[in-house]
């Protein structure tokens, strides 16, 4: 009995396995619904640049047991997409994102993602608050940052400025400043002010299609920090704000790319590129400032400097590229001082600063690379000029009058002045006439004081002198044409390491020399900006 028993439960329990093993069979079979398409939930994407969105596949049949894809981008510098299909995008441009079967790489899905700046057309008036990131800001009249007012423009904004002007006189567009500007792009990202691409050409890089970016007098702080600001200097004419508030004079001016005119004013300009313009690169009539690391060429038509300051300034300017300015590089003037007024003496510290080609486009005795006059208190050293069409000079040395050259306790020495072989194709109105720039550093004329300028500056002993051909890393030194206002962006103004411009620079403690801003800087913004103590080189550059 227990034996018969015991048979028939095993014959049960064999038989319970072997249902068990049918049901398993047969479930497998049953769940294993093969995938036969994919759509995703969206078939296009706008986003604008740095945000994202989230891609989801829908499968079918809805049962199917292959849900599992691979994601693709395109193009994954302009957006990317991760396993749970989120994009993100990087910058402007389109790219293709694709999710593809792991079971079935036949089958596949796409959305096309485009990414595109945030635009705001048609903007003229008053302008305040912040323009965001990669914004593209089309500007068709005059825009003012209101007194009182702040405006924040954000790395990568494009500020395009109609070429057409303002009313039936197209009085070209000037942007007014009378609050506060920050301007702070990144140098993989920089801010730009200019035209629209197809104005951007050779023939108009001196027609001065906009009027420029001034800094009235009720303005407390302007920032400039990797920014491109290019195609200024449109005609001042009686309806130009600048006219209209006593800026400027309309009919007789045109406008610099960047003027600042507030005496108490704290102004930064650094890191940035001032190109193309028809008058100066910066003018400043007042303001503590410091302007620093730009580039700043092909500035001025017919006249004009790269940097040109005068009285109610106090201003530390060093490491700055300033290539083929019309006249200077840089014109220091205590004109306009006036005590009652509130505009006193300039004040100003020009150092390892790089001037190349300053002068030539301008036939007669003016320009060449720095210009001292009216009772200016300057020290300039350590600079270095090449192929500029006379060295550093002042009308009069040592008078306290506001109509002649630099006050007697300025320092104009300790620069460096190369000259290639290269000949001008403008005739020059000086003594002997001017076609290298040897012969322009050793002309005796009334703006050179031996006695007192360059007394221990290095000067070429001859056109094209190899002893003191600076060496830089890539400038055609002596072939680059002396009237020449192409920049090229390949260029490198770094120097081997047997450069002779590492020795014979000011390297001493002299408090003339010291920076004004280097130790307290200047704070705008909440963020304080300090010049940088000059490098015992000549020129903005060292080795690499």
């Amino acid at each position: 009995m227990i034996k018969e028993m015991k048979t028939k439960n095993y014959l049960l329990t064999l038989i319970l396995m072997m249902s068990m093993a049918v049901m398993s069979s047969c479930k497998s079979d049953n769940d294993d619904v093969a995938l036969a398409g994919i759509t995703l939930s969206k078939t296009s994407l706008s986003l604008l640049p740095e945000t994202s969105d989230t891609l989801k596949c829908v499968f079918y049949p809805d049962n199917t047991t292959s849900k599992e894809v691979v994601w693709t981008s395109s193009d994954e510098s302009v957006a990317t997409i991760d396993n749970n299909g989120i994009v993100k995008s990087l910058k402007v441009g389109t790219a293709v994102m694709t999710a593809t079967s792991k079971s079935n790489k036949t089958i596949k899905a796409t959305c096309t993602v485009s990414v595109t700046n945030r635009q705001l057309s048609n903007v003229s008036g008053e302008v305040f608050g912040t323009w965001t990131k990669n914004t593209t800001v089309y500007v068709t009249g005059h825009i003012t940052v209101p007194q009182n007012k702040t405006l924040t423009i954000e790395e990568g904004v494009q500020v395009i400025f109609s070429d057409n002007g303002v009313g039936t006189s197209h009085t070209p567009i000037e942007f007014l400043i009378n609050g506060n500007l920050y301007s702070n792009g990144t140098g993989n990202n920089p801010v730009r002010f200019s035209v629209s691409e197809d104005k951007r050409t050779a023939d108009n890089t001196f027609k001065g299609l906009w009027g420029g970016i001034i800094a009235s007098k009720t303005c407390q702080e302007m920032l400039i920090n990797h920014t491109i600001i290019e195609y200024t200097g449109g005609a001042v004419l009686a309806d130009s704000p600048s006219a209209v508030a006593g800026y400027y004079t309309a009919g007789a001016d045109a406008d610099p790319q960047i003027t600042t005119l507030n005496i108490n004013g704290k102004y930064v300009v650094t890191n940035s590129t001032l190109r193309k313009g028809n008058s100066d690169g910066i003018y400043m009539m007042g303001g503590n400032g410091i302007i620093s690391h730009n580039l700043i060429y092909a500035n001025g038509s017919t006249g004009c400097e790269a940097i040109n300051v005068k009285s109610g300034c106090k201003v530390d300017i060093s490491f700055n590229v300033l290539y083929s300015p019309n006249t200077n590089g840089l014109k220091l003037s205590s004109s306009g001082q006036d005590d009652a007024s509130g505009r006193t003496q300039a004040l100003i510290h020009a150092y390892n600063n790089t001037i190349i080609n300053a002068g030539w486009r301008r036939d007669g005795v003016k320009g060449g690379s720095v210009y001292v006059e009216k009772n200016a208190l300057v020290s300039v050293f350590n600079n270095l000029m090449v192929n500029c069409k006379f060295k550093a000079q002042t009308p009069k040395w040592g008078t306290a009058s506001i109509t002649d050259g630099c006050a007697t306790e300025s320092v104009i020495d300790y620069n460096y002045y190369a000259s290639g072989s290269q000949q001008s194709t403008l005739t020059q109105d000086v003594t002997n006439g001017t076609t290298t720039a040897y012969l322009g550093y050793t002309l005796t004329n009334k703006s050179v004081y031996p006695r007192y300028v360059d007394t221990h500056s290095i000067v070429s002993a001859s056109a094209g002198d190899e002893a003191t051909n600076p060496q830089f890393v890539n400038f055609p030194y002596s072939t680059n044409p002396l009237t020449s206002y192409t920049y090229d962006d390949s260029w490198d103004f770094h120097v081997n390491s047997g450069s002779p411009i590492l020795t014979g620079a000011y390297n001493g403690s002299d408090s003339k020399m010291q920076p004004y801003f280097a130790s307290t800087g200047l704070t705008l913004n909440g963020n304080t900006y300090k010049s940088d103590i000059y490098k015992n080189y000549f020129g903005a550059y060292g080795t690499k």
